[in-house]
């Protein structure tokens, strides 16, 4: 690629290789950091545009900028997309043959490479460290930052030696990003990693195009089924299951409902994941059932929904897995459906017993946040933002909590007596739903044989239907007043007493799931099986002209074997729909559309548009 010179380098290559009119948010000063010689740690959320903060200095600089990644699919994927902009770029992992690897090795020491992506377990290799040696390192980007994290749901221990990084290379900028770290999080990337003095950039956590709803599980199979087939036909979603039994079943069942759906989960063999991950990068419309082995450095922009079957471990876990969901910046559904028996799954799920007392006790406290999450009435946008240190001035309009207000409960200090004085009265033993039946004087046979239609708080509760009164229980859970063991037995914690005794603030809500909201402004309506425009045309025909647009896109991409994002974002593809470029001049103009892929495709592109408006 021709050298240009500055101080319009990046600017330029912004356009003519990217396909990008302007930067967004801190990506052109993170440029410059790395063009000027200096480190950088960034944490900025999925779909902010990370990935060109490093690639774009690449080309800017002399020499190979070396990356960092955790994960082969993501590095194919990269890569793959580098070679279609007309980069020079190349990985190194364990899926090359030996062939294959030599000759990488070759393009690097004849330095016609500028990215070179590279597995942590790889890097300090004597034979690795040997050919770095021999090159000039422009850079080095160390993605998904997170992981050096103990404290941390993905921590890998190599990435600890990435520390050695810069007594190796000391002249060489180095920059870290991570899309997920709460303020502890982001102090020990930085000290980890030897990046304390690093320039921080800290992007917004908000995903303003994601829609997140929180549903207590009624029937959860008919819950996700409606998601799927009624507001997302025809489209790409991940739906997050704890177990691999669950993941199994519920693929099995989702593929028996006529929907193209995968499973994913660590007691697959390593062929059957990396098959049905490639299927679920490369095809349109499939959904894949997984664990949280699935997922990290997912570059599949137009992931349409993420779906939890199951509690995430804490709020940094839901927001990185819902964050899979609509990377190209356009509309996206995330919905968690969950009930009490969760609560006590997650206990079971996550509890290392053999954990230090520190680890254990930073783990209760991520777990309560989570659930005081769960069962807050406010915007969920301004808890989950809260949590990463940011604040946000809900209401956002675009979760549960804004589109169906809870409503407060009447004198909700009376009700939390009644519910704790329940708990001691039964003696601190029993789960939600006995203490219910007791509030509400339910003899049930387990109630009678416990002696508990007897005791004081038998009956007093008919304010409340048992479902309410579980309600409240969850909800005093979440605000620490009480415990549960892993037997699904509640307990009194010390700050019970203050509102045992009347005193201290009660905030207590009724949810009120009725008719699904109206998301008709958030998507275009489509024939059930058939993909819908992620957001509306202004003109009636315009979804036609898209999906005309898809289809051709589909056939090059099989054609090149390659994911069909690669060619061109659904983002692109909307603008070319919406606008309808009459030359390849106009087209050139269309965002992801640069030089490259203008040269490539646009002829083929711009004939289905000009024969769509000569019809």
């Amino acid at each position: 690629m021709e050298s240009l010179s500055p101080p319009l380098v990046p600017q330029k290559l912004l356009a003519q290789v990217f396909g990008f009119a302007q930067f967004r948010g801190d990506q052109e000063e993170i440029c410059n950091t790395l063009i000027g010689g200096q480190d950088a740690l960034v944490l900025m959320p999925t779909g902010g545009g990370k990935s060109l903060c490093y690639q774009l200095p690449a080309l800017c600089l002399e020499g190979v900028a070396l990356v960092v990644s955790p994960l082969i699919a993501l590095m194919k994927d990269q890569v793959g997309g580098l070679k279609e902009l007309g980069v020079q770029a190349g990985f190194l992992n364990s899926s090359l043959e030996a062939g294959e690897s030599r000759a990488l090795e070759e393009s690097l020491l004849q330095g016609q490479l500028k990215l070179l992506y590279v597995a942590p377990e790889r890097l300090f290799a004597d034979r690795f460290l040997w050919l770095l040696r021999q090159v000039r390192l422009s850079l080095i980007a160390i993605d998904e930052a997170h992981c050096v994290s103990k404290w941390g749901h993905d921590f890998r221990p190599e990435y600890l030696r990435l520390e050695a990084l810069p007594r190796l290379f000391p002249d060489v900028p180095r920059i870290a990003l991570t899309a997920t770290a709460d303020p502890a999080t982001r102090q020990e990337i930085a000290e980890k990693l030897g990046l304390v003095g690093a320039k921080l950039f800290v992007s917004s956590f908000d995903r303003p195009n994601l829609l997140y709803r929180l549903k207590l599980k009624h029937n959860p199979r008919r819950q996700l089924l409606d998601l799927i087939l009624e507001e997302h036909p025809g489209e790409s979603g991940i739906v997050y299951c704890l177990s691999r039994k669950k993941v199994d079943e519920t693929a099995l069942w989702l593929s028996k409902e006529g929907i193209k759906a995968l499973p994913y989960h660590a007691g697959m063999t390593p062929l059957e994941r990396d098959r049905n991950q490639e299927r679920f990068s490369k095809e349109e419309s499939v959904v894949m059932v997984a664990t949280i082995a699935f997922g990290m450095g997912i570059d599949k922009p137009d992931i349409r929904f993420v779906a939890h079957l199951d509690l995430p471990k804490n709020l940094e876990a839901y927001y990185q897995e819902t964050g899979r969901a609509g990377r190209d910046g356009l509309p996206a559904d995330c919905l968690l459906l969950y009930g009490v028996a969760d609560y006590l799954t997650q206990l079971r799920f996550f509890d290392n017993p053999e954990a230090k007392e520190e680890l254990k006790a930073a783990e209760a406290k991520r777990r309560l946040s989570f659930w005081r999450f769960l069962e807050s009435a406010e915007c969920r946008r301004v808890g989950l933002l809260r949590y990463f240190g940011e604040t946000y001035t809900g209401p956002c309009g675009a979760c549960d909590n804004c589109l169906e207000p809870p409503t407060g409960l009447p004198e909700p200090s009376r009700l939390a007596q009644k519910a704790l004085s329940n708990v001691f009265r039964t003696g601190q033993s029993y789960g939600f739903t006995h203490l219910a039946q007791v509030l509400t004087g339910v003899a049930s046979p387990k109630v009678g044989a416990a002696g508990h239609a007897q005791v004081s708080t038998f009956g007093i509760g008919s304010e409340l239907n048992q479902e309410g009164w579980k309600s409240v229980y969850r909800q005093l859970l979440a605000q620490g007043l009480l415990g549960v063991n892993e037997q699904g037995g509640v307990f009194l914690l010390p700050e019970a007493k203050a509102a045992l005794g009347g005193q201290g603030k009660i905030h207590l809500y009724a949810r009120h799931e009725g008719p699904k909201e109206d998301n008709s402004q958030r998507h275009k309506t489509g024939k059930s099986g058939q993909s819908k425009a992620p957001v509306p045309f202004r003109r009636s025909d315009s979804y036609a002209l898209f999906e005309a647009l898809r289809r051709l896109r589909t056939e090059i991409a099989k054609q090149k074997d390659v994911p069909s994002y690669i060619i061109f974002l659904d983002k692109s593809l909307w603008e070319m729909a919406e606008y309808r470029p009459q030359s390849l001049v106009e087209l050139g103009r269309i965002n992801g559309v640069g030089e490259v892929k203008l040269e490539h495709y646009g002829p083929d592109f711009l004939e289905v548009i000009l024969g769509f408006e000569g019809r």
